[in-house]
């Protein structure tokens, strides 16, 4: 009797670790699940769908035109990477792995902006994994000897501060100056040139200069194209389509080992970043849910990830190039992610929850709003 009800639990157990570990993972295409397969109703996800539409960016269709509206309070600021038009707003909500809804042209490439940022941080985690940086508090001068880490001030930045946007890196990239991006609202030229700088690690200020620094940094130890690194890692292995791209500046090319080589840029200030379909963007956003497992294979650590959404000392609403809860979207859960691109670009993660939800040309004034209605229709 003893060893049957002893059977008994064993099989239940097993069969139960067998369920947990069935999850599911689109091949070439998504599988969906009507709103009835998941417990969600009908009427409130439809306008969530409607919702989402009528949420469009307000900005220009065209990009350029809206990059330099964006950004012209920069006396020197320049588009050096492409462009192009933007489509209209589109998105996917997956759940548990399945699409439960899915609106406009999911297969469209647009301009993602600075949501590249957060591909850019997966690419020093790739090196971290791969051993190719020791520790993520090791000075850049260790691992990047043209001078661009020397001085008083420079010499003492490490990964983290990059990756955590709390560098205050102070010099000139690609014809782009530090002090020129994002400038303060008030005062001159002058004031923003001789600034007293911070201490590394103790302020997080947006800097795109920095972070194409960064791009660039890790193009000298990987000492490959970071295109070709996250196409081969990452991107061809969780089955992502082979229309995207990862462009840099038209004079952002350095000389690698005797090749030419382009450093990528973080975002789309200046044109450049990444080009990519929303079906894409879930994937990637599905591998992080997934704590870097696809389907069996371990292609990015769980414990990068931790440590990349991890609040960074400078600023508890931001990991590495990961945005956590806080002011910015309210409506998140208290261990949910996103990564948040100019225009309303976004992919949130929502591990409690099972989901994620790509977002494309949606107003940033009304994401908050839009997730608090995904999150009441979906539930647990």
């Amino acid at each position: 009797m003893c060893k049957t009800i002893l059977l008994s639990l064993i099989l239940i157990i097993t069969s139960s670790s067998l369920l947990v570990g069935q999850t599911y993972f689109p091949t070439e295409n998504w599988k969906k699940k009507g709103p009835e397969e998941i417990g969600i109703d009908e009427d409130k996800l439809q306008e969530i769908i409607d919702s989402a539409i009528i949420y469009e960016y307000e900005g220009p269709v065209d990009l350029e035109q809206a990059i330099l509206k964006g950004f012209e309070r920069e006396p020197f600021h320049k588009i050096l990477g492409p462009v192009r038009e933007r489509g209209g707003p589109a998105g996917m909500i997956i759940k548990n792995g399945y699409v439960i809804a899915e609106w406009g042209n999911v297969k469209r490439v647009d301009m993602t902006f600075s949501v590249t940022k957060s591909y850019l941080s997966t690419i020093a985690g790739l090196a971290s994994d791969a051993h190719l940086i020791d520790n993520m508090d090791d000075s850049l001068k260790d691992y990047v000897w043209d001078g661009s880490f020397s001085g008083t001030h420079n010499s003492k930045i490490t990964w983290d501060h990059l990756l955590t946007q709390s560098s205050d890196w102070s010099g000139q990239l690609w014809g782009g100056y530090d002090w020129n991006d994002r400038p303060p609202e008030e005062g001159d030229i002058d004031d923003w040139k001789f600034r007293e700088l911070v201490e590394p690690g103790t302020v997080m200020e947006y800097n795109d200069v920095r972070v194409n620094l960064l791009a660039y940094s890790l193009l000298q130890v990987w000492r490959k194209p970071l295109p070709v690194i996250l196409k081969e890692k990452i991107m061809d292995p969780i089955g992502a389509s082979t229309t995207w791209r990862w462009h840099g500046y038209k004079n952002s090319w350095t000389t690698m080992d005797g090749l030419k080589m382009q450093s990528v840029s973080g975002g789309g200030h200046s044109g450049g970043g990444i080009f990519i379909n929303t079906e894409d963007h879930a994937r990637f956003g599905l591998l992080f849910l997934r704590n870097g497992n696809w389907d069996g294979k371990q292609l990015i650590s769980k414990e990068w990830i931790q440590k990349a959404t991890r609040a960074s000392k400078a600023e508890n609403s931001y990991g590495y190039m990961w945005w956590l809860p806080g002011e910015r979207m309210p409506a998140l859960s208290h261990n949910g992610y996103y990564a948040a691109g100019f225009g309303g670009n976004y992919i949130i993660i929502e591990p409690d929850k099972d989901l994620v939800i790509v977002l494309r040309w949606c107003d940033p004034s009304n994401t908050n709003k839009l997730l608090s209605m995904i999150h009441k229709a979906v539930g647990k």
